[in-house]
């Protein structure tokens, strides 16, 4: 009984921190929308500069009614998406041949850095004449945008599993596809899941460079042809269009870690008394 009420206890416990996190998110939400309102409404910034939420609210349903924001907005999560699929699967299988191998970490590891330290803003220019502006080019910048933190972090959690219980498995005469499946990716997986959610994002921002730099259609677009024509409230449209994204991209992972850690999460068990 007592391991039950000890668990009832947790369960209670997380959703009333869960309650609490949820006020304090819509109340910062409220406030600052507050605040946007009155400098609106009291024109302390000027509305070309600063359109005020109506204005933004009247100018996202006209998208929404003519189609044009669901168009673009496909365009964008198909290019995220896809970029962020080609670029974990690629960060994960070197980050793999990199953790288990130093010799491959140091022939690598200076086109890898170099790689990371020229910004993607001047590769994309590059990537869109040699590929042309099509969606090939986005799904490349978003992968190369994503490709970096996923790796370090695949590395890093494979290296962070202890020997001992490598040693475990093969005195277990354990295969080495047994090995990785029931040992190396649990263990590397908190650190991986972590890498998975700062990808998540940079997907985003790899799409938008890519579109900003050539393209006619996809949330990247819209804002540049807001700043063409001054259209402060479409600008907006698809910046917070770009946001919600990115924090549902954000939020699936949180998803994902919670449904894939859910073992990590239990409470410790009491001993039974007499």
């Amino acid at each position: 009984m007592d391991a039950i009420s000890a668990e009832n206890k947790y369960a209670a416990s997380g959703r009333r921190t869960r309650s609490s996190g949820m006020f304090l998110v819509l109340a910062s939400l409220a406030l600052a929308f507050f605040g946007w309102f009155l400098l609106t409404e009291l024109e302390i910034i000027a509305v070309y500069l600063l359109p005020k939420p109506a204005m933004v609210w009247a100018r996202f349903w006209q998208l929404l009614q003519d189609g044009s924001l669901m168009r673009h907005l496909s365009v964008t999560l198909l290019e995220v998406l896809s970029g962020l699929i080609l670029g974990v699967c690629a960060a994960s299988l070197l980050g793999y041949l990199l953790a288990k191998s130093r010799v491959v970490e140091r022939f690598l590891s200076p086109y890898i850095v170099a790689s990371q330290a020229v910004p993607i803003v001047a590769i994309a220019p590059l990537l869109i004449i040699w590929l042309g502006p099509g969606m090939f080019s986005k799904v490349l910048i978003c992968a190369l945008i994503v490709f970096f933190p996923v790796l370090v972090n695949t590395i890093v959690g494979l290296r962070s599993v202890p020997e001992e219980l490598q040693d475990l498995m093969r005195s277990l005469k354990a295969t080495r596809w047994q090995t990785i499946r029931y040992l190396e990716i649990p263990a590397a997986m908190p650190v991986f899941l972590g890498g998975l959610r700062i990808g998540a994002t940079l997907a985003v921002i790899g799409a938008v460079v890519g579109e900003f730099v050539g393209a006619d259609r996809g949330l990247g677009f819209l804002i540049n042809v807001g700043r063409g024509q001054y259209d402060t409230a479409l600008v907006f449209v698809a910046v917070f269009t770009l946001i919600a994204m990115a924090i549902s991209l954000y939020g699936l992972v949180v998803l994902l870690e919670a449904r894939l850690l859910s073992w990590r999460q239990r409470p410790e068990q009491p001993t039974l008394t007499q």
